[in-house]
């Protein structure tokens, strides 16, 4: 915006260089030139004020693809005056020599026809597809064909405008139009996310049953070997005791020979005992029988003596006195020193 100061009956307006300012008086062009500032009669004066920098136009579009589907474009435009003096003698940009204002709405009217053009080359262009490959392919196409359109018109020429850069930042339908056409895809989506779920299922149960098979395999490889140890034990018990019988086998036959021989050696013994006595007289055995009974006799209480077993004592008594004297006599007796042999001499 141009800046006015008035002083007296004069007025002096100072613009930025961004600004093309056009100066008229009485109908004729004085001055024209951007950043100008200079002093002026307001009587019989009008200035114009032509914008030089980038202006950039945000808009929202709606427009039906060929199958009556309603879709909204949302982007911005980027765009300048390329010459003034053309804009000036298209659009109203006077200015209010007591605010520096424009009289008008110049920016609004600019924008309307940038915003229409936009309008009738999108619309042009959404008419030609369907709503699935223009969702499909998305704004990048539509962008592209746009700004071929605009630059091949030449009404932004004509006005002395130019168009910078268009750029769509979206291209969606409506809410209940978006709902329907996910609606296949999220069924697709779903389906196959019910498919991934069935089949980790049915992994985890073939999971659990290769899991359960194991350990069947295990109990079973268990059982087997504890078959195997309980086997082993029942044939080293029946060896053990085999070999604990033929060890009492050898026992018992170590034991019976040592009672064989011991009996052996008591039988002997008796045989030589006996043979002893066998050359003695039956008295004397007699008596060395009585003599040994007495020796293991610790206490007699009382005895009976019979007239017939004095009379069988007494007997043999007889008996072992008469031949202990026979034998006292014999070796009483001196012997008789037997003669030599006479010699006969011839």
């Amino acid at each position: 915006m141009a800046q006015i100061s008035t002083f007296l009956f004069i007025r002096r307006l100072r613009a930025d260089v961004s600004s093309h300012i056009q100066h008229y008086s009485k109908g004729r062009r004085k001055r024209s030139g951007r950043g100008l500032s200079f002093w002026f009669l307001p009587g019989g004066a009008s200035i114009t004020q032509s914008p030089m920098d980038d202006r950039e136009l945000p808009f929202i579009l709606k427009a039906q693809s060929n199958d009556f589907q309603d879709l909204t474009v949302q982007g911005r435009i980027l765009w300048r005056v390329s010459d003034a003096e053309k804009l000036s003698e298209r659009i109203d940009l006077t200015l209010n020599l007591k605010t520096g204002g424009y009289t008008a709405g110049p920016l609004e009217q600019i924008n309307n026809v940038l915003v229409a053009l936009t309008q009738q080359f999108t619309a042009q262009y959404l008419l030609q597809n369907d709503v699935r490959s223009l969702l499909k392919g998305g704004p990048r196409p539509l962008q592209t064909q746009v700004i071929a359109d605009l630059k091949k018109d030449h009404t932004l020429e004509e006005m002395g405008l130019e168009l910078i850069n268009l750029t769509l930042a979206s291209l969606v339908p409506t809410s209940e139009l978006e709902r329907a056409l996910q609606t296949p895809t999220f069924e697709a989506l779903q389906q196959k996310a019910d498919e991934a779920t069935f089949e980790r299922r049915a992994m985890a149960v073939e999971k659990e049953r290769a899991i359960a098979e194991n350990q069947l395999q295990n109990e079973i490889e268990l059982a087997a070997r504890k078959k195997s140890l309980i086997e082993k034990e029942d044939e080293n018990a029946r060896i053990r005791a085999v070999a604990q019988a033929e060890t009492n086998q050898i026992s018992a036959k170590a034991k019976a020979e040592s009672i064989r021989a011991i009996d052996q050696a008591r039988v002997d013994m008796e045989k030589a005992r006996m043979g002893v006595f066998q050359g003695l007289d039956p008295s004397i055995v007699l008596a060395l029988a009585a003599q040994e009974f007495a020796g293991k006799l610790s206490k007699i209480d009382s005895i009976n003596i019979s007239p017939d077993m004095l009379t069988n004592l007494f007997d043999q008594l007889k008996g072992i006195s008469a031949p202990a004297a026979r034998a006292n006599t014999v070796a009483a007796k001196p012997k008789t020193p037997k003669r030599a042999p006479r010699s006969t001499g011839r």
